[in-house]
């Protein structure tokens, strides 16, 4: 599996996730995942998962990208992972290689591999969020890089993870029948507690969780969050506020303080189980990225969702879409700096009506297709395995 992971945890996260669900279901599997996260190491993995670290690469808030070693030329960053992928490919020998959202990789880091597994017969698979971006911010992307003749020179299969009722990542784009002939909508990926021993991170009591994944561009709705307990007394509900790891030091320190004088809020920098903080709050504040909002539906948590505006658009289109199917209350940035209309709906967060109350069907099946998928793979590949034996003997 490769993940590039330049900005945020969504990507690392998705590819743990897939990889996790993968071993417990086949006992023989083993999973590789190699990314650009900072810390990947910080994550636990289950046995049979493993993980390659490459160069990491930031991508700044208006969309361009730097190495983090600011020592190392970008360009020179980049040789060396693209080196890495492909000797970990010649290494590995996988017989499926799962792209996580950026086809070609990260500046097309990732093409030379794909041609290099292409032409020793491994399964190649895109996997894509349910919403990329606006249609026509990702149309005029792609066209840029030739994206999309490239997807179907290269994979086998296209992985939408989410239902073909909820959003179509390539809606409003032109499609060749090909392409659209190898897409198939998976569902969302669904996520759990893990039962591993391990001592249980979640607080005592109730409280609200606001989360802004990786937080590299999350202080502002925590600054928000902070301000509409400062000007709304009534606001008494408990929060438990993440930053986020890749939050900027400077704001990171700013946030502490100003959070740490109100009694009802609690602010720690990361956790590497989220999943056991979403299952034990009651209600969740997020921006509505692709992994927290699984984890809403999952653990069925009324959810007040402040999305992120650029340089994509993918959390606005996520936010809206759900909040039209009646899963999520959904406030814009600019409604959320206004600290008592923030705190209105903060304080009557906790009695919002779960997901599922309106809607039966939330389709959370995505691991599980996944690995319907998988196991019909290696068995054909087991099959051709012992046939080519038997011809051989």
């Amino acid at each position: 599996m490769y993940s590039h992971d330049t900005f945020g945890l969504g990507h690392l996260r998705r590819c743990r996730a897939i990889a996790h669900a993968l071993v417990e279901d086949y006992s023989g599997l083993q999973v590789l995942i190699i990314s650009g996260a900072t810390i990947a190491g910080a994550f636990d993995y289950r046995a049979r998962v493993d993980f390659v670290k490459i160069p990491s690469v930031i991508k700044l808030r208006n969309g361009e990208y730097t190495s983090l070693d600011r020592h190392i030329d970008l360009h020179e960053t980049l040789k060396m992972r693209q080196s890495i992928i492909r000797s970990t490919a010649e290494t590995f020998k996988p017989d499926i290689f799962i792209v996580d959202k950026e086809p070609m990789g990260l500046r097309g880091e990732v093409e030379d591999t794909l041609t290099y597994l292409k032409t020793h017969g491994t399964r190649l698979v895109l996997g894509l969020r349910e919403i990329m971006d606006a249609p026509h911010l990702l149309e005029e992307e792609w066209k840029r890089r030739d994206t999309m003749r490239k997807i179907e020179q290269f994979y086998d299969s296209i992985w939408v993870y989410g239902p073909p009722d909820f959003y179509d990542p390539l809606v409003g784009i032109d499609v060749p029948a090909a392409v659209r002939d190898r897409m198939n909508f998976v569902g969302f990926l669904q996520r759990s507690v893990p039962h591993d021993g391990l001592p249980d991170h979640r607080p005592e009591g109730d409280y609200i969780l606001v989360t802004t994944g990786g937080g590299g561009d999350g202080a502002e709705l925590i600054h928000n969050v902070i301000h509409a307990y400062q000007q709304d007394p009534n606001l008494t509900h408990n929060a438990l506020v993440v930053l986020g790891p890749y939050m900027p030091a400077k704001q990171r320190n700013k946030l502490i303080r100003k959070g740490g004088r109100i009694p009802f809020i609690k602010i720690i920098e990361f956790d590497n189980r989220m999943e056991e903080l979403v299952a034990g709050a009651r209600a969740v504040v997020s921006m509505g990225g692709y992994n927290t909002y699984c984890e809403i539906l999952s653990f069925d948590k009324p959810a007040l969702i402040v999305p992120r505006l650029q340089p994509r658009e993918e959390q606005l289109i996520r936010a809206r879409r759900a909040s039209e199917l009646g899963l999520v209350e959904m406030l814009l940035p600019h409604e959320a700096e206004d600290p008592l209309r923030f705190a209105a709906a903060l304080k009557a967060l906790p009695q919002r009506a779960a997901p599922s109350s309106n809607r039966n069907d939330l389709r959370l099946e995505g691991l599980v297709h996944i690995s319907g998928i998988v196991g019909d793979w290696l068995d054909r590949r087991s099959k051709e395995h012992l046939s080519v034996v038997k011809q051989t003997s």
